[in-house]
């Protein structure tokens, strides 16, 4: 059935309908504020899915075209194109008051918005679609969500990958075919608002260099400093301030702008200062010298230990309490992590057949949804999910085999959706013993990921480690809160380097650009970590969810957090992390190096506190 028949028929397709620009852009590099586009196809689409336009160019960028072997873009090639700006005009009136698609939205949104920027040229898009955040919810049965394998999987003709008017005639296809199912499953679609952000002004600051050497501890009285120790500055200084900022950093000290307990030294020429820095020193016990001293002792300072050099572990660096506690499984290509029982593997199997049932485990393969009840009742459903081998859907998708049904669970608005697609539902007590249908013939055999419970740990796999690393928390969609995903990149004391190691939605990549955060939808965001890119110093990556406003996670309820190798590819792992009622803040999940290896962590640890109060936890220098 064509779209413009499904319109026609279902006056609740209606929600669906919108005029559409699909996007497709082949670019010199990776980011956006560096890197340039090369070509760029626009087609627009009505709300009865015929296409109503086309547009494609090849531009000159006037730099390196990067990566030839990607895209077939030589310089040759590109030589006598038009530059962006002679074409941004037409750009413009083909995205005027059209929702924007492209696959991976954000990446395709982001190279326009500085191009449009660098052209002096308003973007005119005020939302966008992600049709990999789309199939994401939809969850359609495939290995991967590539452009490539959704189309093969809808019936789309590919004939060119990588070139962009084909990939945006695809693209096309992909989008009707979604926008079907979608219709079919009642999810709303993950429309983004698109602030005006393309301005450069609004590309992160230029952060300090970062500190190569360990922190070694605090100053002892009339001892030498030592390089890695982290030294924070309080009021006027005879030697101006950035002078004195950047002798310290060359003699490989750690110049922090806040004071925490891991501060090894406060300089200040005013031993009554009642500032924030000196009141914080005062409370933690942090040493307190002058500048003259200070000095004195910048000229002459011990060598410190590098980050990389880790012989000298610690016992609980060896292995961590949270391990200890937590459950450690692996996944193929992936090692198992010391000191825990790998009881979460037969939900992880990657075999190409199917995967025998355990006998204590007969939900393995399946994906749960559980409906109704209260937060603490639904919480303990879906960890008798995963005690049972299952997967804990938070959001109903193609992908969901069986629904448990709580107090109230059947006069959920799903219900109806649910019972046409004929999915089995059960009461509460089926969970006790259950007794289930075979799993649909699309089930078997698929690759699915390793379900983590909370404070599940993994080692991720060697030679996937310089690939970008996609951690995706999602929840169910609400009109009464919103939350927002936030990130610290910390050293060894759990403390980030300097402000601008704190990612949020307002400052949404770190200096280098080593980490990111996307927005894929009003209740989807992911952080993306280049885990090869990311400073010696950085030990961590800490991430945590924030509930704006005075709503808890409690009226959130669940968030499904997965893990996986790029933006298209299977998940690795994914757990589902409920908070009880109160919690403002969750820490979701941690990257952390062990050794030469990468880790990653299931937390699920919330508190009532705000997002202000865990910041500075992490050593982020907020305002009162």
């Amino acid at each position: 059935m064509s779209l413009a028949s499904v319109v026609a028929e279902d006056s609740g397709f209606r929600a669906y309908a919108f005029e559409w620009a699909l996007v497709d852009v082949e670019t010199s590099g990776l980011v956006a504020r560096r890197d340039r586009v090369l070509s760029v196809a626009v087609v627009t689409m009505g709300p009865d899915g015929e296409r109503t336009g086309e547009f494609s160019t090849l531009l000159d960028p006037g730099c390196d075209p990067g990566p030839v072997q990607v895209h077939g873009l030589t310089a040759e090639r590109l030589r006598g194109a038009p530059e962006f700006g002679q074409v941004a005009g037409r750009i413009a009136a083909m995205l005027q008051d059209r929702v924007l698609v492209a696959h991976h939205a954000q990446f395709d949104y982001d190279f326009l918005a500085h191009e449009f920027a660098r052209a002096a040229t308003p973007l005119p898009v005020s939302r966008r679609l992600c049709t990999l955040a789309l199939n994401r919810r939809v969850d359609p049965p495939t290995e991967d969500l590539r452009l490539g394998t959704l189309a093969a999987h809808y019936g789309v003709p590919q004939h060119k990958a990588h070139d962009a008017l084909d990939d945006t005639r695809v693209l096309a296809g992909v989008l009707r075919a979604s926008l079907r199912e979608a219709a079919r499953l009642g999810l709303p679609l993950p429309l983004v608002d698109c602030p005006p952000r393309q301005d450069p002004r609004f590309l992160p600051r230029q952060s300090k260099a970062p500190c190569s050497f360990r922190n070694p501890g605090r100053l002892s009285p009339g001892g030498p400093l030592a390089q890695g120790m982290k030294v924070a500055v309080t009021g006027e200084t005879d030697t101006p301030r950035t002078e004195l900022v950047a002798r310290s950093a060359a003699a490989g000290l750690n110049m922090m702008t806040s004071v925490s307990r891991h501060t090894s030294v406060l300089v200040t020429n005013d031993a009554s200062t009642g500032s924030a820095k000196a009141r914080r020193a005062a409370a933690e016990g942090v040493p307190v010298i002058d500048e003259r001293t200070f000095l004195r002792l910048l000229g002459e300072v011990r060598a410190g230990t590098p980050h990389e050099q880790r012989s000298d572990e610690r016992p609980a660096e060896r292995q961590s309490e949270r391990e200890v506690e937590g459950e450690v499984a692996s996944v193929p290509g992936a090692r198992v992590a010391e000191g825990g029982a790998s009881t979460a593997q037969a939900s992880a199997s990657k075999a190409a057949g199917p995967v025998p049932v355990p006998v204590d485990r007969p939900l393995t393969g399946r994906r749960v949804l559980v409906l109704g009840g209260t937060h603490p009742t639904a919480a303990a459903g879906r960890a008798r999910v995963v005690e049972l081998g299952g997967a804990a859907a938070i959001n109903l998708s193609a992908g969901v085999t069986d629904v448990v049904l709580l107090a109230d669970g059947a006069t959920d608005r799903r219900m109806a959706r649910i019972a046409a697609l004929e999915i089995p539902t059960y009461p509460a007590d089926w969970l006790d013993a259950p007794a289930v249908a075979p799993l649909p013939r699309w089930v078997i055999g698929r690759r699915g990921p390793l379900v983590l419970p909370r404070g599940g740990v993994i080692d991720l796999p060697d030679q996937q480690l310089s690939a970008v690393w996609h951690l995706t928390a999602s929840w169910a969609q609400r009109t009464t809160c919103e939350v927002d995903l936030v990130a610290f990149l910390v050293d060894e004391d759990e403390q980030v380097a300097c402000d601008e190691d704190f990612l949020f939605y307002g400052a949404p990549e770190s200096p280098d650009g080593s980490v990111r955060l996307l927005a894929d939808g009003p209740a989807e965001q992911t952080l993306a970590v280049r885990l090869g890119a990311l400073p010696s110093a950085v030990r961590k990556v800490v991430v945590a969810a924030a509930v704006d406003g005075t709503p808890t996670f409690g009226d959130v309820g669940a968030l499904q957090l997965t893990a996986g190798c790029g933006s298209s590819a299977p998940p690795l792992a994914q757990s589902a992390l409920d908070a009880a009622t109160t919690e403002r803040t969750l820490l979701l999940a941690e990257l952390y190096r062990r050794g030469p290896r990468w880790r990653f962590r299931a937390v699920g640890q919330g508190y009532d506190h705000g997002l202000d109060v865990l910041a500075r936890g992490y050593g982020v220098d907020i305002e009162e």
